[in-house]
């Protein structure tokens, strides 16, 4: 079998391609094109039989990832298949299983046979939970990229990019290193000496990806955690990094994703991504937030919402949701509902600025409701039409069209005055 992207360079549209041209509304054609030139990826692993198929890229509408899965204090199998009903009833156009505790591969297996949309992890952390940090060896990192391939894990978050020379990088920071892999990775290269097996076994992990055809995201193991090391020398390091392998597995047919930023002010955001472009090449850009400040547990899906629209208007292709729960604890259901819609908000608020081809066609008809006092309507095109409807239902209007803010003096309602200037 050939990958999507080995596929794309010899003209073939496959079954995927179609499925994500039709969900962009554009021609097989043109994803073709984005695979091509690396400005996309269609993540489908050849043994994920429930997929429908997306592309990610900056070209195409911004799409939004919901990250789920059990830690080792809390949530089992049937509360993490809920979280994935509720993620794809908010519409995330692709969710992560990042399990590091529990019934591991029973929840990731659970999860690919209830999915139609492409699924991610994190190997390592499967690799720490079966044998803890002291008795991994270099085999347990890539093994665990090869089970999970195998299973139908249509892409992974590999931290290649963090090696030893970034050691005394992290050092200086205030908040040091905040992602979960990286942090795995850069520990056991403290306690062992060795370099990251996830870097020098590299080719290895690039033939495993080619046989099954499992994108790569290569993630951000040393993003900031705090918006004081936002774009700093450990970060561009990475990137530099990042950007070598990524046309490493390019060359070679493999798909790719680069991963990004963590914590960053607003103000700096657009540099981050320009930071991306001049160091990762044409690659799909994925990113958590922007978290844009550090002040706000439990509103973290607003300050990531607000740093992800400016991110996706600068060439993000791929929104990672961030929750409330976001530092606090592992999220609920309600939880996820709530990051996948801010984040998506901020996606398509992106979209339009780009200028989109379609994009503001639902809010241009989202108005004309608004104009005609179309509730039902309103209801329709709403981003969470069911947030809508409890507080329309809330405000006990009976029959009168209009809202309880204005209620008899709505500057939409028919109150008559053209009619008396008339006379």
């Amino acid at each position: 079998m050939t990958t999507q992207l080995e596929s794309a360079r010899q003209g073939i549209v496959t079954k995927q391609i179609k499925e994500a041209a039709k969900r962009d509304k554009v021609k097989p054609e043109e994803i073709i094109e984005l695979l091509k030139q690396g400005l996309a990826v269609v993540p489908a692993n050849k043994n994920h039989s429930s997929l429908s198929a997306i592309a990610v890229s900056e070209k195409l509408s911004t799409k939004v990832n919901a990250n789920i899965g059990a830690s080792p204090l809390s949530s089992e199998k049937g509360e993490e298949l809920e979280k994935l009903f509720v993620a794809l009833d908010a519409k995330a156009d692709a969710v992560m299983d990042l399990s590091i505790g529990g019934d591991i591969d029973g929840i990731r297996k659970a999860i690919l046979e209830k999915c139609p949309v492409p699924l991610g992890t994190v190997p390592v952390y499967q690799a720490i939970a079966k044998k803890g940090i002291k008795n991994m060896v270099s085999d347990d990192f890539v093994e665990a990229v090869r089970k999970h391939a195998v299973q139908g894990v249509d892409f992974v978050t590999i931290h290649s990019g963090v090696s030893r020379n970034a050691i005394p990088l992290v050092e200086k920071r205030k908040t040091g290193i905040v992602s979960r892999g990286g942090a795995i990775t850069l520990n056991w290269m403290k306690m062992t000496g060795e370099e990251n097996p996830l870097l020098e076994r590299f080719d290895e992990l690039i033939e495993i990806a080619l046989e099954y055809d499992v994108s790569f995201s290569l993630g951000d193991g040393l993003r900031p955690g705090s918006i004081f090391d936002a774009n700093d020398e450990a970060m561009i390091s990475e990137m530099k990094l990042l950007g070598e392998l990524a046309d490493r597995a390019f060359e070679k047919g493999v798909q790719v994703m680069i991963e990004g930023p963590g914590h960053i002010p607003l103000n700096m955001v657009k540099e981050s991504m320009d930071l991306k472009k001049k160091y990762c090449g044409p690659y799909p850009f994925y990113v958590l937030g922007p978290v844009v400040t550090d002040i706000a547990p439990g509103y973290d899906h607003i300050t990531a919402a607000i740093g992800g629209a400016v991110a996706a208007s600068n060439g993000a292709a791929f929104l990672c949701y961030v929750t409330p729960a976001e530092h606090l604890r592992l999220p609920s259901k309600e939880d996820v509902k709530e990051g996948i819609i801010a984040a998506r908000i901020a996606g398509h608020a992106a979209d339009v600025a780009k200028g989109l081809k379609g994009a503001s066609d639902w809010d241009n008809e989202m108005s004309d409701a608004r104009k005609n006092l179309d509730w039902d309507k309103m209801f329709k095109l709403a981003i969470d039409p069911e947030k809508a409807k409890k507080y329309r239902k809330e405000s006990e209007v009976g029959e009168e069209k209009e809202c309880t803010m204005c209620g008899e003096f709505c500057p939409l309602r028919d109150t008559g005055a053209e009619k008396a200037a008339d006379e």
